[in-house]
């Protein structure tokens, strides 16, 4: 499904369905510690129902189910779902599946615990998701919303690809991520307060191949360029990781999550 904001990429429509193989294969580079740090939190332990927004190849509840919760992991996109139900399966995760629009969500208020939203929340229009929320948790119900993105001003080559992205995609909004705190808006403080911020630098292992699905299942990329875009970004990139990457090699990452609860 094409999707198109106008504060995000000049409205460039992007669909990660089309890039689901790369991001199922290439994306779940979270290191233990967020998981950790989440668990810590009090969101995805035993006897706790858990909502994950926008969940992709469900990394986050694939990863989360041995702390003991039990996970629903919702996205707009069919082929993101249909991947995140095949790596479920064949790691025997007992986790529920649904595609839809997190706006467009019917489930009966009360049904969860918490609610997570990793590397996603700024899609949404929160001026109608935040009610649905307050809705769908129990009293005292909890929202974590979780990121993680490379240091292109930290990390010289993950700013050299960045760059090369930019010169195939000039639209591409994701780039030039530093440190900072989850943004919250006004819309979501109106019926949750923040009880934790917490942030921390990871260096995530790479080798070439790996890197390269990494950027390839990026917003900038297979999920927005042409055939032919995606095509030319391909052979620079590869050319730039033979000349510039060794075969192993660590990306700097900032992860940064803000654990909220309803007010009451």
């Amino acid at each position: 499904m094409n999707l198109a904001d106008g504060k995000i990429d000049g409205g460039k429509k992007f669909d990660f369905g089309r890039t689901s193989d790369d991001y199922a294969k290439y994306r779940d580079i979270y290191p233990n510690e967020f998981y950790e740090k989440l668990a810590a939190g009090g969101i995805g332990i035993k006897g706790q129902k858990i909502l994950d927004l926008g969940t992709g190849t469900g990394v986050l509840p694939r990863n989360m189910q041995k702390f003991g919760a039990k996970w629903t992991g919702i996205d707009i996109s069919e082929n993101q779902i249909e991947q995140a139900k095949r790596l479920a399966s064949s790691e025997g995760s007992d986790i529920d599946f649904l595609c839809s629009a997190a706006e467009e969500l019917d489930i009966p208020d009360g049904s969860f615990d918490a609610v997570t939203a990793c590397q996603c929340f700024w899609y949404f229009d929160t001026k109608t998701l935040i009610p649905k929320l307050d809705k769908l948790l129990k009293p005292h119900g909890m929202l974590a919303v979780l990121e993680m993105a490379w240091l292109p001003y930290d990390d010289a080559l993950a700013g050299e690809c960045e760059e090369l992205i930019l010169k195939h995609n000039p639209k591409w909004t994701g780039r030039g991520y530093t440190r900072k705190e989850v943004y919250i808006n006004d819309d979501v403080l109106e019926k949750f307060d923040i009880i934790k911020r917490e942030g921390f630098d990871v260096n995530v292992p790479f080798t070439r191949e790996s890197w390269h699905g990494r950027l390839r299942a990026c917003r900038g990329t297979a999920a927005s360029m042409s055939e032919c875009e995606l095509s030319a970004w391909e052979k620079d990139n590869k050319t730039l990781l033979e000349e510039k990457a060794p075969e192993n090699f660590c990306i700097l990452h900032h992860a940064a999550m803000c654990l909220l609860r309803k007010k009451q």
